[in-house]
């Protein structure tokens, strides 16, 4: 191309001094990528028509130097930059003369960069030439041509980029603009997108929908496909087997997409992702995506695709992904922890907040459900309300399989015909991977077949290709035959008759331990909303309100363990009636069972009262007992003979340590004819060597123990009875 046309050129050459020829000539053209050299050839033909006009102004050719902005760089590194700053670094260094390009305003993406170019050309006397002319940055008139110039080619620049994007969004509200597509679609090459013409790609996507509407977790149906060896269909965006199917192995992410993506309940979306700016890194124009609420798309339009699921299955997939996050205002996923009501219960005090889950140890097998919204939040009191996990979990467990149990039947019913289509779907997935497998057995037999038996560089090649294929089809087919072994499609008789055997016993199947603390949670969670609870006062008492799915709601009272016994609600019944008894000379263990048969509980740690455990209550209480069947003093006893209560009046201890001194062999004694008294006999021996042990300090035959044997035998010599 020549630029003779540009009379500017020849009009400029008293700008042109001989100092500016004396420094090199730098020829700069602004392209992104490779693919812009090799498509537009425009810019290259003007580069070189501005390297012969550097020529005719006077510069050498070895003196001129051409840079390409960005030129082979990515535009999503940190060297997006590079051809500019490189023209920058010349410009500072003195090196250059004068600049040329295209147009003036092209030589910066930013008006910043423009200004900063123009002051630094300004202080090393460096000119800027385009076919209009040439300009001195130092001169005030060129200065201010520049830089208007470089404000209206922004202004131009943003206009086009605006009325760019308002064609594509009027294209996107029509639903003709091309959007990318996900697995298990194909676009024509008249532009209809259809599902993919693959059986088995369909399969799996439907597949991937089903695990989940019956598992509910991103984890759980990543570990499912896995287990079951299935792999996703992926058609090839680029590349030489562009278009055609490569099955790849599940990712999480990968899952997640599909889960989230409108288009598989038949929606047109666009704009589900859109930049923000002040998230955006320099140098990096990838940067700065968000992804937006469904509120918030551009453009969604209904039915406007071939679909998988349906419109409320899509929303019923985002709202479960929604709910498993771990959050304040979400339940979270269900986990293998004990806690069975993690994620439900909220609070009856204050407004309804959720009660989250404390772990009393760090095994985590005690755990309560405790309401710290204030103390969290506003930093005042201590908690709301505090409630054992086990029996709060015990009770809502008892209400759910009474809900469940007359649907029973019908429940297992269903789960046999759930069970019976999964292992259909699995049994159809291995059929279609045989038939993939087999066809490309036979079309590696083939392309070996039609090869020239002469040519062994090629038939060799297609020989291993051929026994691959073959190996491939026969690994398939004994897994085949093994799955079928272990999971036929239908369901036998025996496992028929064992469904519907559980559904009449549905606690057995609630506690086996085949049932997983995840499995109980998956159930209460998809019976019920959320169950708010009441403690009344500081007693055992709690009011539980139910919330069905549905909307349905049930109440009811809960019990709880408390730490006192006056904290109980029947305290004062409790009171009354062991004082009752204890004054009509029942023992404590007799108290403790009348009171077990009436129904009365202790506080915490047992479910039934224990004679230690009246005794303590009449204790504290100065609750007497007339307890019949003590044993008094003996009376007519012959010489040498004692009872307990006179030989410890005899010796001055308590009778416990008499009875402590029968029970060790140090006193010798039997029980009165008929009665539990104890007799004991000692002479005035015995008794010498009675009153010599009562003498000794307390806990010494404890010590002696410990003792060296010799020292011990000198200590104790002749003061054994």
């Amino acid at each position: 191309m020549s630029l003779d046309r540009y009379r500017p050129w020849g009009g400029s050459q008293e700008k042109i001094r001989p100092e500016h020829r004396d420094r090199g000539a730098v020829v700069y053209v602004r392209q992104s990528s490779r693919q812009q050299v090799l498509e537009h050839s425009e810019s290259t033909r003007l580069q070189y028509a501005l390297t012969e006009r550097a020529a005719a102004l006077g510069w050498a050719r070895s003196r001129i130097v051409v840079i390409d902005d960005d030129l082979g760089v990515s535009a999503a590194t940190a060297d997006a930059r590079a051809g500019f700053a490189r023209l920058v670094t010349e410009v500072t260094m003195g090196r250059v003369g004068i600049v040329l390009g295209i147009e003036m305003s092209r030589l910066a993406r930013t008006g910043r960069d423009w200004h900063q170019l123009l002051e630094l050309c300004s202080l090393s006397g460096v000119l800027l030439a385009d076919p209009d002319g040439v300009y001195d940055p130092g001169f005030y008139n060129d200065r201010l041509l520049l830089g208007l110039k470089g404000t209206m080619s922004e202004a131009e620049l943003y206009l086009i980029r605006q009325r760019m994007l308002s064609g594509k969004l009027a294209k996107a509200e029509r639903g003709e603009l091309a959007i990318p597509l996900p697995i298990g679609y194909v676009r024509r090459p008249s532009g209809e997108v259809v599902l993919d013409p693959d059986e088995q790609a369909q399969h799996v996507v439907r597949l991937v929908f089903g695990t989940f509407a019956r598992l509910g977790t991103l984890n759980a149906v990543l570990r499912y496909l896995v287990e079951h060896q299935v792999q996703l269909p992926v058609r090839a965006h680029s590349g030489p087997a562009k278009g055609e199917i490569q099955w790849r192995r599940p990712n999480r992410e990968t899952l997640q997409i599909m889960l989230h993506n409108p288009v598989y309940a038949g929606y047109y979306a666009y704009g589900r992702r859109q930049v923000e700016p002040r998230k955006k890194i320099p140098g990096r124009p990838g940067t700065g995506r968000v992804v937006k609420g469904s509120d918030e798309w551009l453009v969604l339009l209904p039915g406007r695709m071939p679909a998988y699921i349906t419109p409320g299955q899509y929303e019923a997939n985002v709202a479960r992904m929604a709910a498993n996050r771990q959050t304040a205002s979400a339940p979270g996923a269900p986990r293998d922890g004990p806690a069975l009501l993690s994620g439900l219960l909220r609070c009856g005090r204050c407004g309804g907040h959720r009660m989250p889950v404390r772990y009393h140890d760090g095994k985590g097998s005690a755990h309560g459900y405790v309401c710290v919204f204030y103390q969290v939040n506003y930093g005042t009191g201590g908690p709301c309300q505090h409630i054992a996990g086990p029996a709060l979990d015990a009770y809502v467990t008892g209400q759910v399989l009474a809900a469940v149990a007359p649907a029973a039947l019908e429940v297992s019913m269903a789960a046999a015909a759930q069970a019976e289509a999964e292992r259909a779907m699995l049994d159809r997935l291995w059929r279609q991977r045989l038939e993939r497998a087999r066809y490309a057995a036979d079309r590696a037999r083939r392309q070996y077949q039609l090869a020239e038996p002469e040519n062994r560089l090629v038939v060799r090649q297609l020989e291993k290709e051929w026994e691959a294929a073959l190996a491939e089809a026969g690994r398939l087919e004994a897994d085949y035959q093994r799955f079928t072994e272990q999971q036929p499609k239908t369901l036998t008789a025996a496992e028929r008759a064992a469904i519907q055997a559980l559904a009449g016993d549905l606690p057995r199947v609630w506690n086996a331990p085949s049932t997983t603390q995840a499995d109980r949670k998956e159930l209460l969670r998809i019976l019920i909303e959320d169950i708010t609870v009441t403690v009344a006062g500081t007693s055992e008492l709690v009011d539980v309100a139910i919330t069905w799915a549905g909307g349905q709601q049930t109440a009811g009272q809960a019990v709880r363990p408390v730490a006192r016994l006056d904290q109980l609600s029947y305290y004062p019944a409790l009171l009354a009636r062991v004082t009752e008894l204890a004054g009509a000379g029942r023992t404590n263990q007799q108290i403790a069972g009348v009171l077990n048969a009436e129904g009365f509980r202790p506080p915490k740690r047992t479910s039934r009262f224990t004679g230690q455990q009246v005794r303590t209550l009449i204790s504290r209480r100065g609750i007497r007992s007339q307890r019949k069947g003590r044993p008094a003093v003996l009376t007519g006893l012959a010489p040498g003979q004692w009872s307990v209560p006179g030989l410890s009046a005899e010796l001055g201890m308590p009778t416990a340590s008499i009875y402590n001194w029968i029970y060790r062999g140090w006193i010798t004694a039997r029980h009165a004819p008929g009665t539990r008294n104890w007799i004991i006999t000692a002479d005035e021996e015995q008794m010498r060597q009675l009153r010599e042990r009562r003498a000794r300090p307390p806990g010494f035959y404890s010590r002696a123990r410990w003792e060296p044997p010799e020292q011990e035998t000198s200590q104790t010599q002749g003061t054994q009875p």
